[in-house]
Parts: C-alpha cells; structure tokens; sequence
C-alpha cells in the first residue's frame, strides 16, 4: 500500500514533466514547417551599431569591415566600439578600421553595464531610432541591417537576428554550440515568432528601438545574462521579441568542454537568477492579465527547475524499484535494463534532433558526425552545470579568448 501511494506521488510530476515536454514539442514542431518573413522596406531607419570589446584585437577588425560592408545606405548607421578592461590593442584595431570609440567609465564588470552607458551617453541622446548590438567576435552577414530595417518598419521594437557560427567543425564542442543555436534559431525563436509568442534576446545580433529603451529607463539589467533578463523586461513592458531568420550574424564558439563549462556556468547562474528576479511577474501578468506570451516566457524560466525535478523523480522512481524488489537481482536487472532503455531512447532523440537542426540549417553534414553523435552527452553535462549552479553560483563574468580572426569570405571559403 506504501508502495502504491509513494508511486502515485511521483506521478503527478511525472505527468506535469511530460505535459511541459509535449507543450515545448509541439511548438517546435510549427518551427519545421512555417518560417516568419517581413516584407521588405526602404531603408530609413538610423541604427547605432553598438560592440562590447574586451582584448578583442584579433577579431574586432574583421568585424567592424564586416559592418562596413552592409546593403544598407552608409550615411544610415554608425560603428560604434567600447572596449573595456582592455590589455591589449582593441581600440587601436577598431578605430583603425573605422569605427567611433566610446570609452565606458568606472570598473566594468559585465556586458549589461557596457550596454547601459552607451544608450544612455549615445542611443537615448543622440538621433538613433534603434540600437543594434554585437559581440566583438562575431562577423555580419551584409544583409543584416537591411533585414533589421524590414522588422523595424513592420512595427518590432526589439528583435533578434539568426546567430549562426563561424567554426561549427572545428572542434565537437565548437559543433555542439552551433547545434545548440541552430535549434534556438528555428525550434524555438522562429516557432514563436510565426504563433504572436516572443523569442529571446540571444546575447548577440539583435535590435532595440530607442524607442522602447527610454520607456524602459535605458538599459537596466542586472543579472549575469543580461540577454535572458532583457527579454523578460520587453515581454512585461508589453513587447514580444521578434525573429528575423534573415539577419544572420556568425559567432565564434569555444573549442573545449573546459571553455564551454566556464560559459554555460554562466549562462544557468544567468537564467537563476532571471527565474527569481522574473518568474514571478510574469506569472503573475500572465493570469491577471491572461497573456500567453507571459506564460511562455514563464515555461521558458523554468527549465532549470524542470531539469532538477526530472532528475529527482527518475532517482526517486528507481529507489522505489530496488525498495520493493528488496534488491532481489531480477529487479535490479529490470531496473538497470530499463534506465540503460532510457538513456538510449535519449541519446537517440538528441542525435534526431541535432541531425534535423544541422539539416533544416542545409549545413554539410561532411565534419558534423562527433557533434551530433555526442550532442545527448553535451545535453546532459549542462544537467550536471544546472546542478551545481543550484547550490554555488557564479559571480564573475569570465571572457573567453576569441582567436579566429576570419573575414566573411575566408569563413566561407572554409
């Protein structure tokens, strides 16, 4: 009887897990078969190309040329590079290339406080209509203003372009990350841009009106991922974060577990903190006010908590297992044999869906094989980071070196 009560327990989280799986499936499965599009507008929109630099001389040459080179009227937009805790020659390398120089002031301990006293100096003072940001590695397909502008004009007030990678076959864990934001990219922002839902606000590659910055009071955020915490902010101030597959930037991901531990670390104590500071309001505005987009959003927070709670209850399923079967080895064999069924049933589902993100890219399969067969490995470790982020965040925000100093048409020749 004990048994049968301890096991009933456990099913209704159960059943909540998987009501919170299908939910995030089914919408991705829209992702598949519809794609958002914006019809095409004159370019009149005066964008202020913003870049956080920090010991990024060996890449933010490349791309300020990259910005440059837009297909969009020059006299439209500017670059706009403020390096921070700089050893080396960042702004030397930025304004040789063209790009104006804003020196940040004060200790600068993150991104989100570089952001904050450019809009405030530059975006909200002087005749921008939008604010496009960028990280100093990343490299700008010539489309991409011209795309920004299509969104702008069709009413977006914050948008987010496709983050694509520079080196998806360098290393596996290089491939992994590309994986990872190719499915970001169409599973998640384009599905929800084709349902009226909000995307997120993915680190880099994406616009703001100056517009919705001063009924925010600027840029505000004060979590360790300022993209995350900024997506809540627009969502609760009634914007909903647009997709636009078409403005495509390309990043550079790191090339070893040791880098990606350090980063994704940061990403989880990030969405820790995004959960406390906003999960609650957007629950709250989500059944006062009965809007989906909210809610969504909501769902989204959760997947830390979600994660711990699967976990729990599949360790939790299993000592009940050995506790009834008083650890008589047929028992134990069923249980190993089942746990061994559902690690393969995982690992088979990740690779599915690596391999379907890599294929809906039209990437060539040819130096992808490591990444999507250890992508379910790669899943798994970030489990292991939302563990320990539980009980030890992380306070610093640690750069990683960027070293592929690559223009667009040797990445593409590559």
């Amino acid at each position: 009887m004990l048994f049968k009560l301890l096991f009933a327990i456990l099913a209704i989280p159960g059943l909540f897990l998987a009501v919170y799986a299908l939910y995030f499936f089914c919408i991705a499965l829209v992702g598949i078969w519809r794609r958002a599009h914006y019809a095409p507008a004159a370019p009149t929109t005066r964008f202020a190309v913003l870049i956080a630099a920090r010991n990024e001389a060996a890449v933010v040459g490349n791309l300020v040329d990259s910005l440059f080179a837009q297909n969009y009227p020059r006299d439209l937009y500017e670059v706009i590079v403020a390096p921070n805790n700089c050893t080396d020659d960042t702004e030397a390398v930025a304004r040789a290339h063209g790009a104006r120089i804003f020196r940040p002031q004060g200790r600068i301990t993150g991104k989100g406080e570089v952001l904050r006293q450019a809009v405030d100096a530059i975006a909200l003072r002087e005749r921008f209509d939008a604010i496009c940001v960028f990280d100093a590695d990343n490299l700008v397909d010539p489309d991409f203003l011209a795309r920004m502008n299509d969104a702008f004009c069709s009413g977006a007030a914050v948008a987010q372009g496709f983050r694509d990678s520079k080196n998806p076959r360098q290393s596996a864990i290089s491939g992994c990350y590309s994986i990872c934001y190719w499915m970001l990219s169409r599973f998640y922002n384009n599905a929800r841009e084709v349902l009226g839902l909000s995307a997120l606000v993915n680190g880099s590659g994406f616009m703001v009106s100056c517009a919705l910055l001063r009924r925010l009071g600027g840029w505000n955020t004060h979590t360790i991922t300022e993209d995350y915490e900024f997506s809540a902010q627009c969502v609760l101030a009634g914007e909903r974060v647009r997709f636009v597959p078409g403005a495509i930037i390309y990043d550079e991901q790191p090339l070893t577990f040791r880098q990606s531990w350090k980063q994704r670390r940061r990403w989880t104590t990030g969405s820790l903190q995004g959960l406390e500071l906003y999960g609650g309001r957007l629950f709250a505005q989500a059944v006062s006010e009965k809007k989906m987009v909210c809610f969504d959003l909501y769902l989204t927070f959760l997947s830390p908590v979600i994660q711990m709670v699967s976990a729990v209850v599949g360790l939790l399923s299993g000592a009940l297992m050995l506790w009834q079967g008083r650890l008589v080895p047929l028992h134990l064999l069923i249980l190993v044999a089942a746990a061994a069924g559902g690690v393969l049933i995982s690992a088979v589902s990740c690779a599915g869906a690596a391999l379907a993100a890599v294929l809906l890219r039209r990437a060539p399969l040819a130096g992808m094989e490591k990444s999507i067969a250890a992508f379910w490995l790669f899943m798994v470790s970030w489990m292991v980071i939302t563990f320990v982020s539980l009980f030890s965040r992380q306070k610093s925000w640690d750069p990683i070196p960027h070293t592929a100093s690559l223009t667009l048409d040797q990445m593409h020749r590559s």
